[in-house]
């Protein structure tokens, strides 16, 4: 631009110049014919004229301007020339058509590995799948032996991806099978990549069952017990405990088999051993007789649960509690074991599912409407939208939050809508463990859950009913866009001591409290946006609960900081909670060259030198 500025200035000062001199009036007119072809009416004579012959009094000023403009134009030309040499077309090149441009393919050994939330991915060539146990000692002994890593990785369910690793990974999907069923010990052994639902109905035949059930069926047995997952039941256990013995393929000792008979400070260690001790292969878990139960879901308030919370802890096998941000909502949830003597309950439902749900429909097209003023989209693309008569309560609910899941005003709608949902769903369901205990947990989402003592059972501490109180505080006064359930479960202790339930004291209870946003959108920009507010609902909660009720992540959900001080808080408190220093000494021991370890591992708890 300021050459062009300049350049015009220059000719301005040329065309004054030559203003001034005497021009005979016939040369003048002869120019002025000869250009009268290609010039408009308009055309300033002189200008022409500067341009045509050199002036015959000329300045050095002139000639210095010429030479400038002169060799402007070299260097252009030399430009040119220079870039047609370094950068040759090929021969046929004008006789290629065009293509836009297009990223390489990935290649065809290249495995992409994410979790069920899709809020961790990595990519990686190395993703074994060994079928039996001697492949996946193979693979263990020659991986060591190269210092190839493998880390663990089962469902891919955990929020946090606690099984990803880019470097390499080992997945027991096709050693599933079910071993050996003892129906007078009721115990069954299998292959440590069985998922749960496979594993429950292989042994329903025998009449057994698993003690307890987290909310979806999907976990492998190797994954499930290893992050301290849990179900819920103050008088149960996580399911850590239900393992009565294990077979670890480990780096450095190669296949050991512990119980609690055969070295039990390593056994209880590595039953919720994160997959940083060795690759469980097997596990022989204590089940129990197959049952049928009774689910009674009901509506209720924090002043009536202060009154009946003991009692219920005590009286029903399983209990949970669904809290309705922005609301005076409760949802009650117990099982109970059918009764032998008054059988199942009799109960008509005051309103059908499809009644249950109208209100939520209704809502959704009316928002619908609200949100879609002012757009220009076609209305032919609601064609590709799914039959709202035809969707889950979750599913409406995604659908919902999806119009504007940031908008607190926005989301304490969608919450009065699943209050009112609750409301008009109470009653009872009949079926077996396996079918009932079960949770329709929604889309995809961001979790965040903690376990903290609540008491004994003989004597609950009420410290469990305080919290709830403190976050929904929390919430309603910082304006979180928290969607429900905030889901409260409680569990009896665990004797792992990397459990966050460990207690030595048989009688302790702990409560399990996850708060939750969903990411009910493909779109990257919105996603990344509920990511930060999600992790500042979540330090709200950590800086204003967390250390006062003493309470610590579920393995499955810890996320680990990028801050280098918040990474070092994290590590000191799980220090106060863990024996991590008995904890590395194991894994220095098993898996000397850290070929079953990964970042989050690496970071959460660092082995000195």
């Amino acid at each position: 631009m300021f050459r062009v500025l300049k350049l015009r200035r220059s000719t301005q000062t040329i065309l004054h110049q030559y203003n001034t001199t005497t021009i005979s009036t016939t040369s003048l007119q002869s120019v002025t014919t000869q250009t009268s072809s290609s010039f408009s009416p308009n055309t300033n004579p002189n200008f022409v004229r500067a341009f045509c012959s050199a002036p015959s009094s000329s300045t050095p000023a002139k000639d210095a301007e010429i030479r400038k403009y002169i060799g402007y134009g070299a260097l252009m030309i030399g430009c040119g020339i220079a870039t047609y040499y370094s950068f040759p077309f090929p021969e046929d090149a004008k006789h290629k058509k065009a293509q836009p441009f297009r990223y390489a393919p990935l290649p065809e050994d290249l495995h992409t590995v994410s979790n069920w939330s899709g809020t961790h991915e990595v990519q990686t060539r190395v993703f074994l799948q060994p079928e039996n146990l001697e492949e996946l000692e193979k693979i263990v002994k020659e991986s060591n032996e190269k210092g190839q890593k493998i880390r663990p990785v089962g469902s891919g369910l955990s929020p946090n991806g606690i099984g990803l690793l880019r470097a390499g990974m080992v997945n027991l999907a096709l050693m599933d099978k079910v071993l050996e069923v003892d129906k007078q010990k009721k115990t069954v052994r299998v292959q440590a990549g069985i998922r749960v639902q496979q594993l429950v109905d292989g042994i329903k035949e025998h009449g057994l069952t698993l003690q307890n059930f987290a909310s979806i069926r999907e976990q492998q047995i190797g994954g499930i017990v290893q992050v301290g997952a849990h179900g819920t039941g103050a008088r149960l256990p996580p399911i850590d405990e239900q393992v009565i013995s294990m077979k670890l393929v480990t780096p450095a000792k190669g296949t050991i088999e512990i119980s609690k008979e055969k070295d039990p400070e390593l056994f209880y260690l590595a039953r919720c051993g994160l997959g940083g001790l060795g690759v469980v292969a097997e596990v022989t878990l204590q089940c129990v007789e197959r049952q049928e139960l009774v689910e009674h879901t009901f509506v209720s308030n924090m002043a009536e649960i202060k009154k009946n919370h003991k009692k219920w802890l005590t009286d029903n096998k399983h209990l949970k509690y669904l809290w309705i941000p922005y609301s005076e909502t409760v949802v009650v949830v117990t099982c109970n074991p059918v009764s032998k003597w008054r059988g199942p309950p009799k109960f008509k439902p005051k309103y059908g599912r499809d009644e249950a749900l109208q209100h939520v429909r209704d809502l959704y097209l009316e928002l619908q409407k609200k949100y879609r003023i002012g757009e220009t989209a076609a209305k032919s693309s609601e064609n590709d939208e799914p039959d709202i008569n035809e969707l889950s309560f979750t599913e409406l609910r995604d659908k919902l939050l999806a119009l504007d899941p940031l908008d607190t005003d926005h989301v304490i709608k969608v919450n009065q809508a699943e209050a009112e949902f609750w409301r008009k769903s109470e009653g009872y369901r009949v079926g077996w463990s396996d079918e009932i205990l079960g949770f329709d947990c929604g889309g995809q989402q961001w979790v965040s859950e903690n376990c903290f003592p609540a008491g004994s059972l003989a004597k609950p501490s009420m410290k469990d009913l305080e919290f709830m109180e403190e976050m929904q505080k929390l919430v309603e006064s910082k304006g979180i866009p928290a969607p429900a359930p905030i889901e409260q479960r409680w569990t009896a202790r665990s004797k792992s001591p990397m459990s966050p339930a460990y207690s030595s004291v048989e009688d302790d209870i702990f409560s399990w409290v996850g708060i939750i946003m969903y990411l009910p959108t493909s779109d990257a920009r919105q996603r990344k946006e509920i990511t930060e507010e999600f992790l500042n609902y979540k330090h709200l909660t950590q800086k204003q609960l967390w250390d006062k009720y003493s309470a610590y992540e579920h393995w499955a959900k810890i996320e680990v900081p990028k801050d280098k001080d918040e990474l070092v808080a994290v590590q000191e408190r799980l220090r106060k909670r863990y024996p991590v220093d008995a904890y590395n000494k194991v894994r220095r021991e098993l898996d000397p060259n850290k070929i079953l370890s990964n970042a989050m591992l690496e970071k959460l708890f660092p082995v000195s030198s």
